[in-house]
């Protein structure tokens, strides 16, 4: 099994807090990671799947439910499904505070982020789960096959552990299919997921490069301010990420455009149709590509809270709290 880098963080943050979210996009391995560690600190946790219905029957009354099991670390996984439990969660908090006795698991949703950051401010903290990392791949054995098949095929459990180039791209059609067509209508978001998808898809073309919504805005029949819509609701689940860049004056930097970027490469890859190594490399996307491989390992061996921006052609990194 490969060691998630943010494994001991989040076991140090369930020592501080009574309230631990583990957030990232669906089948990066949060209900794994969170049994690893439920096992690592030698607890009996009660693990309830908010997406079964016998689990979801547990918690008709829910401060009943949770409050039978106070001195259990309780898991809730895909609590975007249930938002309406963070009043309750905070009530059992203030009631006996304890740290350590929640780990939450959800799936981007603004819903989410919202409906915790009202009830349980002060009792809660946000770690990001991304998908595998360079670090964690190349912990054991550093090769220069290892490197390349995460590139081409990503960071997704599923798709990087596959028996091949071929069952992986497989796996991230089917991924893709599912998050467009079940995950983004919970969320609330109306969008048809074919209309998405070509989204997406124009995005992957435009990977790397400063946000430019208006050819998009053209080839979909909608508005720039509706495409910008599309890119924060999926910058929000974990599928894109913006990068703004460095302008010491606040007011002109957020006029700016920010470059746009498919965070998982093997997604960027299957967007493309690009599935095996010579493929990519002789695609005129490849450097691009690359750069965004490589922005998303620097960032993920920053330490939490670090904003980043890009100045010319590079990356910079820049600790929240100095800005």
């Amino acid at each position: 099994m490969i060691t998630r880098q943010i494994q001991s963080d989040i076991e140090q943050a369930l020592t501080h807090f009574p309230a631990v979210a583990i957030l990232g996009p669906r089948q990066v391995g949060k209900t794994t990671l969170a049994r690893v560690i439920a096992n690592q600190l030698e607890t009996n946790a009660v693990f309830l799947d908010l997406e079964r219905s016998a689990d979801l029957a547990k918690l008709a009354d829910p401060e009943l439910f949770l409050e039978a099991h106070q001195d259990r670390l309780v898991v809730l996984d895909e609590i975007q499904r249930r938002p309406d439990l963070f009043p309750a969660l905070r009530v059992l908090i203030d009631h006996k505070r304890k740290n350590g006795r929640f780990l939450i698991l959800g799936s981007a949703s603004p819903e989410l982020l919202r409906q915790s950051n009202e009830t349980l401010a002060g009792r809660i903290c946000y770690r990001e789960l991304p998908p595998f990392s360079l670090s964690e791949v190349t912990r054991q054995k550093n090769t220069a096959a290892i490197q390349n098949r995460l590139w081409l095929r990503g960071g997704f459990p599923e798709s990087y552990l596959a028996d091949s180039d071929e069952a992986a791209f497989r796996w991230l059609d089917a991924f893709l299919g599912t998050f467009l067509t079940r995950d983004i209508p919970t969320l609330g978001s109306r969008i048809p997921a074919e209309q998405l998808r070509r989204f997406l898809t124009m995005v992957a073309h435009y990977h790397g490069q400063l946000w430019n919504g208006s050819p998009i805005a053209s080839s979909l029949g909608v508005s720039a301010p509706v495409t910008r819509t599309y890119l924060d609701l999926l910058e929000e689940c974990f599928i894109l990420r913006s990068i703004q860049p460095w302008v010491p004056n606040l007011k002109k930097r957020v006029m700016k455009s920010p470059k746009v970027y498919i965070r998982d490469s093997g997604l960027l890859h299957h967007l493309l149709g690009l599935e095996t190594r010579d493929a990519l490399l002789g695609h005129p996307q490849a450097g691009a590509s690359w750069e965004g491989f490589v922005v998303e390992q620097i960032i993920r061996q920053a330490p939490s809270g670090t904003s980043f921006y890009f100045t010319g052609y590079a990356v910079d990194s820049t600790c929240h709290n100095i800005l």
